[in-house]
């Protein structure tokens, strides 16, 4: 017995041994592979799982060609608009969030229409059809609609050719038994809900493919409120497939009460099985056809549990018309990408974006960091390196960085030798000013301190040889970019001769996805994306939110989508975010690495004034800026120079039409002791004529110094007077940038009237057409065969008195009870009554009494203000008398005003305002 327990004790030892050498040999295996596999990340490497970067890409497609698409389809399809046609259940569901959001961040143009469909939209205009293609937020919504809807969209997409987007979502079945193979209207086409979801595959041979790379498989759960899809019908195509999760086995025993499961198979060994043979075709096609003609059969007892359709091509055989059919919302990064493809596929190209993507990093803030934070030799030899290996990835690519002189060897001796090393290797790289010490441009307050302040940094880099050719700057912490600080665009000019910038804050920081840009003072301004790193997100372990969030930015999160959706990206990145973990390096390598990996996008960098060049070719409306309230946005307020005061803004103003009483009423204001009119402008008397004309391109300071600063600011209202501001068809858009809380006042008269006085008034400054042609040749004049002269001033005598869509546009920009209307005859006649009304409408706290400050003076005709006992009147150019307008003439402008007067109708009618006399006979006919 002794012996035998010997013999145990001495074989349990060897057993020790054995197990103690086999841990040393795979201490040591670990340890080899863990120094031979060097993370960017440097001092929290231990805290970096090695799979982080591998997780979503296993197929190793980035080193090699990505799949060379001809368009699916023939993209010449010139009878549709470059629309979509959006139909949401209503404006707050994230589902149509998520739809909106995409196509707001791809410029992808679309109408949109809420709630239960009665009428549809005009889908045809002059025998082109007006949308490209149709998205359903709810497929419910299509299956909805009363069948006289249906047949015209169905026979509109079957004669435009134009396809059709449904969601078939879960979301609001969740409360409800799961729906098992129930049949999509007369589609033969089953689903099933409410199904848990993972491993998402893509079919490489989807006839919508064109962003999407399809790779092997997206691994892991990819919800829980999916719908599945299930046919033996031709038409259908599968897009994508994925297997059931089911975390408690109540959702296979539901779906398939009768089936054996098969045991779970081995992840690893599944994969390396698929890795083999996933680019097999005939692999594919088999599975592909197997699934295509599986139908979910309850009453089965062999069939296997493998993948089922999530996403899925309808090819028109059914009913000539395409479709595509997802599974879910866009929550998913895929459905994203396929979401786009299947817009362009089923719109032949019409929305769609081209497959290049161009960016550029900017590394802000060269040699500004705080002590121990900084980068060191190490650093700024990595970044040479991650640069050369970058430009086999990206076409061009070059970091820009950013450097501010006075900071130079400012940090512990690692971080000094740091930036000796970047002088050293200084023509590695592409260069672009900051500030001399890094101060905002809004803290100077004029051209002579600001240039003077540039003129170090610029010497610095002559010193040291630095490559400035880009012509390119960045001000710190985007200050005076926007809002504009002017001495800072004629410094860039004077001092660098920039000609290009980027910025966030432009118009707004958020949303993010309406950034733009603008061009002003011949410095083009850029809009610029923010990458998920800030100055102080230099540790992985202290990164906000957690590792986890950084890891859905980067795999088909935030940063992912700004390269999917936004052809042109500027990444604004930091000199410590280099440093320290080189989170940076860390955070671009692995998105490119997706990127490349899920899409075909191809990635490409050019210098700053091409990049700039090919944005505004593309979206020349933006050229000019758009001017927001500084003090609206507390961020924009940060960087206002308190040398400019907001109040110097107008909080009402009189926007027209011409000779319609505007002057009378801008006069009769001025004798109210609360209201401050704008100075007058030496070119255009009392009218600024901001909003209009090229005066905006001047700028907001240029505005506002026709306006004083207020002298009791919360009883003084400041006001302006510019009366082509009411037909100008960019002046709404504009002012209420500025001013969206401001009211305007719009006066109307008989608007044959208004013309007929046009004519007269032109006739009287011996403008020669009006001299040349009566007025009714002016208003009957035909566009062939008349000159430019005539059909000007036809136009100026015409379109102001289109009230009905003039108002219309006012009111698509600001709200209907900002907008004051008064009837400017009723203003000659009783200008008391007008100017007590309109006092209550503006809010004045004050009123004033116009009765003891105007009356009527027989002489002139018309009212005046009582002045040192007499009467004071407006010149002899107002109040004139013209020959009564000829019949004939009043016949046509009745009636060519017909339409617009009718719709001036039902906006007063809507605003519960008194109808003027002149439009009375029209009133009892508009309901």
């Amino acid at each position: 017995m002794m012996w035998v327990k010997r013999r145990k004790l001495g074989s349990l030892k060897k057993v020790t041994q054995l197990l103690f050498f086999l841990g040393l040999v795979l201490a040591a295996y670990f340890f080899w592979k863990n120094s031979s596999e060097q993370s960017t990340i440097k001092k929290s490497e231990q805290n970096v799982e090695k799979d982080f970067d591998q997780k979503l890409c296993h197929h190793g497609m980035r080193s090699g060609e990505a799949r060379t698409f001809s368009e699916s389809k023939s993209f010449v399809n010139s009878r549709t608009r470059q629309h979509a046609l959006v139909f949401l259940q209503d404006g707050s569901s994230q589902s149509g969030k998520q739809i909106l959001y995409l196509l707001q961040a791809t410029r992808l143009k679309y109408h949109t229409q809420y709630g239960t469909i009665r009428n549809l939209p005009a889908l045809i205009d002059n025998n082109k059809g007006r949308y490209a293609a149709i998205i359903f937020e709810d497929i419910d919504i299509y299956l909805q609609l009363n069948q006289w809807n249906r047949e015209i969209l169905d026979k509109y997409c079957v004669e435009y050719d134009v396809g059709v987007i449904l969601f078939a979502l879960s979301e609001k079945n969740r409360s409800v038994k799961t729906l098992d193979n129930q049949q999509i209207g007369n589609f033969p086409l089953n689903y099933s809900t409410n199904v848990y979801m993972k491993d998402c595959e893509i079919n490489p041979e989807s006839k919508i493919l064109r962003v999407t790379r399809a790779g092997e498989i997206v691994p892991g759960r990819i919800g829980r409120s999916w719908t599945i899809f299930n046919t033996n019908h031709s038409t259908y195509e599968i897009v994508t497939s994925a297997a059931l999760y089911d975390p408690d086995g109540r959702q296979s025993r539901r779906l398939f009460p009768r089936e054996r499961r098969k045991p779970k198979q081995d992840t690893l060994t599944r994969k390396k099985r698929d890795l083999n043979s996933y680019f097999s075709f005939d692999f594919f096609t088999r599975k592909m056809e197997k699934q295509k003609t599986k139908v979910i059969d309850t009453t089965s007892t062999n069939a296997e549990i493998e993948t089922f359709p999530t996403v899925i091509l309808d090819r028109g055989k059914y009913d000539q018309i395409e479709r595509v059919f997802f599974g879910n919302n866009l929550s998913f990064w895929l459905n994203k990408i396929l979401f786009m493809d299947a817009l362009s596929y089923l719109s032949h190209g019409k929305l769609s974006l081209p497959l290049e993507r161009y960016i550029q990093i900017d590394i802000d803030d060269i040699f500004v960091s705080a002590v121990d934070t900084r980068m060191t030799e190490e650093d700024v030899m990595e970044l040479v390196k991650f640069q050369k290996d970058m430009r086999k990835r990206i076409q061009g690519f070059n970091f820009l960085l950013g450097f501010t002189g006075k900071f130079y060897q400012k940090g512990n001796p690692k971080e000094n030798e740091g930036d000796a090393t970047f002088l050293r290797e200084s023509h590695n790289f592409l260069w672009f000013p900051h500030m001399w010490s890094h101060m905002q441009a809004h803290l100077f307050h004029n051209k002579t301190s600001m240039c003077s302040y540039m003129i170090p940094n610029k010497q610095f880099a002559e010193r040291h040889k630095f490559n400035v050719s880009t012509r390119y700057a960045v001000a710190p912490h985007h200050s005076g970019i926007f809002p504009v600080h002017e001495p800072l665009y004629e410094c860039w000019k004077e001092i660098w001769d920039i000609e290009t910038t980027s910025t966030e804050e432009y118009p707004n920081l958020r949303p993010d996805n309406k950034r733009r840009g603008f061009i002003y003072r011949d410095i083009k301004v850029l809009p610029r994306q923010t990458c998920g790193l800030f100055t102080h997100t230099n540790y992985l372990d202290k990164y906000p939110g957690g590792r986890k969030k950084l890891e859905e930015m980067i795999h088909g999160g935030l940063l992912f989508q700004t390269f999917l959706f936004k052809k042109y990206n500027i990444y604004m990145t930091h000199f410590s975010n280099y440093g320290n973990d080189r989170l940076a390096l860390y955070v671009f390598d692995k998105a490119i690495e997706f990127v490349q990996c899920w899409t075909n996008l191809r990635l490409i960098q050019v210098p700053p004034s091409e990049l700039a060049k090919k944005y505004f070719d593309e979206y020349p409306d933006e050229i000019d800026p758009i001017w927001t309230n500084p003090c609206a946005d507390p961020r924009h307020l940060e960087i206002w120079s308190k040398g400019k005061s907001c109040d110097k803004l107008p909080k009402f103003v009189i926007v027209g039409p011409q000779k319609s009483g505007t002057t009378a009423l801008h006069w009769f204001l001025q004798m109210h002791p609360d209201l401050q009119p704008s100075r007058p402008s030496l070119q255009t008397f009392e009218e600024i004529q901001f909003f209009n004309t090229d005066n905006y391109l001047k700028g907001l300071d240029w505005y506002m110094d026709f306006f004083p600063i207020p002298s009791r600011e919360e009883e003084t209202f400041l006001y302006e007077k510019s009366a082509n501001y009411f037909e100008n068809d960019i002046a709404p858009r504009r002012l209420s940038a500025l001013l969206p809380k401001a009211h305007i006042i719009v006066l109307l008269i008989d608007p044959a009237k208004r013309a007929y006085s046009w004519y007269q008034h032109m006739k009287s400054k011996d403008d020669p057409t009006a001299i040349k042609y009566s007025f009714d040749e002016v208003i009957k004049a035909k566009r062939k065969g008349s000159s430019t002269a005539l059909l000007q001033l036809q136009k100026r005598c015409l379109k102001p008195g289109q009230y009905g869509e003039h108002i219309d546009r006012w009111t698509e920009y600001l709200p209907a009870r900002q907008i004051i209307l008064e009837d400017g005859e009723l203003l000659v006649k009783d200008p008391i009554t007008v100017l007590q009304r309109l006092q209550k409408s503006l809010g004045l706290p004050n009123i004033f009494d116009y009765s003891e400050a105007i009356r009527f003076d027989e002489r002139k005709g018309f009212f005046c203000k009582i002045q040192d006992g007499g009467n004071k009147c407006l010149g002899k150019s107002k109040g004139r008398k013209y020959p009564e307008m000829s019949e004939d003439s009043r016949r046509y402008l009745d009636e060519y005003y017909e339409h617009s007067n009718t719709r001036l109708v039902q906006i007063l009618q809507g605003l519960q305002h008194p109808i003027p006399t002149w439009l009375s006979s029209l009133n009892s006919t508009v309901t």
